[in-house]
C-alpha cells in the first residue's frame, strides 16, 4: 500500500465524507502489522515515515509517524487512497490500488496498524471534523479559508461579505482572522453604500474529544474591532468580545449535530446590544461512487438570538437555514455551500437572506490542485 502525499503532506479527501468504512476496533493489530510489513512498507518504511518511497520516486511521501498529517485524516480518506490508488483523490498512479487484492477487511487491518505510529492522544482524530455549516461554528480546529456572501432577498439591499483565514497550532488550538465587507442601502434615503466591516480577531481551543463517543467540544473567543463606518451601518462603533462553546456529535454512521452558544459584549452599550445566540445544525454526508466519490451533505441549521436591548423589552429572533454542502474538487478539499436564511418570526420586518460559501481546506494541497 503506497499513499503518496500532496504537497508536502498527504494523500487525503476533506474530513467531510465522515468515518464511512472506518477501522474497526477489533481488528487483530498482528494481521494488520503482516499486512503493512509485507504490502505497505516497500515504499511507507517499516517505521512508517516514508522511505524508501521518498528516494525512489523523488516524491512527497506521508510520514505516518507525524501526528500533525496522520490524525487529522479519517479512516475514510485512506480507505479510499489505499482502495482506489491515488487517482482516486487526484494524486500519483504510483500509489496503487489494493481493493481486489486485500479487501475492505485487510486494508481496515492495516489502518489500524498505521494508527500506531501516531502514539500522542492529544491531536483530535479527523472523524470528528465534520462538515461546516453556514453560521454555526465548528469544534474542531482547521486550516481553513473561507469566503462567504450573504445577502438580503427582500427589504433592502444589504449584502455581506466575510473573508475568514484559520490557521492550526499545535493538538488542539486554532487562530483566526475575518476580514468583513458590505454593501447596504440607507434606511433614510435609499442610498447605497459599501465598505470594510468591523474585523475579528479570534481563537478556538479543544476541551475534549473522543473517537470512542463521538464527540468534541472547543471554548473559542472573539474580539471585533470598530473598522468600519457606523454612520453608513457598517460597523457597530465599538469593539465587541464574542466568547463562545461550540461542540459536535457523530450520530449513526453518516450523520452528525453540531451546537454553538455565543454572546456578544459591546464595550460600549450605547452603540451596539448585548446579545446571546444558540445555534443548532444537523447533517448527513452522502458519497457517490460507492462512498468514493463527491459528498453531498444537506444540512438544518437552527439559529435562536436574544437581544438584550439598553432600554425596552427583550426581543427573540428565530431563523431556519436548510443548507446543501457539496465537495467541488476530487482531493475534497475545495467545497461549496448554498442556503437561505429564513426567518421564523417578526416576519414583517426581517428579511430573508440567502448565503453562499466556498471553502478551501489549504492544508490538503493548493486551491488549483486535486482536480
Amino acid at each position: 500500500m503506497r499513499i503518496v502525499a500532496k504537497s508536502g503532506v498527504a494523500a487525503a479527501a476533506l474530513i467531510a465524507a465522515s468515518p464511512l468504512l472506518a477501522a474497526e476496533p477489533g481488528a487483530p493489530a498482528a494481521e494488520g502489522e503482516r499486512i503493512y510489513q509485507s504490502v505497505c512498507a516497500t515504499c511507507h518504511g517499516n517505521d512508517g515515515r516514508g522511505e524508501p518511497g521518498r528516494r525512489l520516486f523523488s516524491i512527497d511521501m506521508p510520514d505516518f509517524t507525524e501526528c500533525s498529517f496522520a490524525t487529522r485524516e479519517p479512516d475514510a480518506d485512506f480507505f479510499a487512497v489505499a482502495h482506489e490508488g491515488g487517482p482516486v483523490r487526484a494524486f500519483s498512479p504510483i500509489m496503487q490500488g489494493h481493493g481486489a487484492t486485500l479487501g475492505e477487511e485487510g486494508i481496515r487491518s492495516a489502518l489500524a496498524y498505521v494508527r500506531g505510529f501516531c502514539s500522542d492522544p492529544r491531536w483530535p482524530r479527523g472523524e470528528l471534523n465534520l462538515p461546516r455549516p453556514l453560521y454555526t461554528e465548528k469544534a474542531y480546529p482547521e486550516d481553513e479559508a473561507v469566503a462567504t456572501v450573504d445577502a438580503n432577498v427582500n427589504r433592502g439591499t444589504d449584502v455581506r461579505i466575510e473573508l475568514l483565514y484559520e490557521k492550526r497550532v499545535g493538538p488542539k488550538s486554532q487562530l483566526e482572522l475575518t476580514l468583513p465587507f458590505r454593501v447596504r442601502e440607507q434606511p433614510s434615503g435609499g442610498d447605497t453604500h459599501g465598505g470594510i466591516g468591523d474585523v475579528a480577531l479570534g481563537a478556538k481551543h479543544v476541551l475534549f474529544h473522543s473517537l470512542e463517543w463521538g464527540q468534541i467540544a472547543s471554548l473559542g473567543a472573539e474580539v471585533s474591532f470598530p473598522s468600519g463606518d457606523r454612520k453608513d451601518g457598517l460597523g457597530t462603533g465599538t469593539t465587541v468580545f464574542e466568547p463562545y462553546l461550540a461542540a459536535a456529535q457523530i450520530i449513526a454512521e453518516d450523520g452528525f449535530l453540531q451546537a454553538q452558544v455565543l454572546g456578544e459584549i459591546p464595550v460600549d452599550r450605547d452603540r451596539a446590544d448585548n446579545e446571546v445566540q444558540g445555534r443548532l445544525a444537523i447533517g448527513w454526508s452522502l458519497a457517490q461512487d460507492r462512498g468514493f466519490g463527491r459528498v453531498w451533505t444537506p444540512m438544518l441549521e437552527f439559529i435562536g438570538t436574544e437581544v438584550l436591548p439598553k432600554t425596552g423589552p427583550d426581543v427573540f429572533e428565530a431563523d431556519l437555514v436548510p443548507q446543501l454542502q457539496v465537495t467541488l474538487s476530487r482531493r475534497q478539499h475545495v467545497m461549496l455551500n448554498a442556503g437561505v436564511r429564513i426567518p421564523l418570526n417578526h416576519t414583517q420586518t426581517r428579511p430573508t437572506r440567502v448565503a453562499v460559501y466556498v471553502l478551501w481546506d489549504w492544508f490538503d494541497g493548493g486551491l488549483l490542485e486535486g482536480w
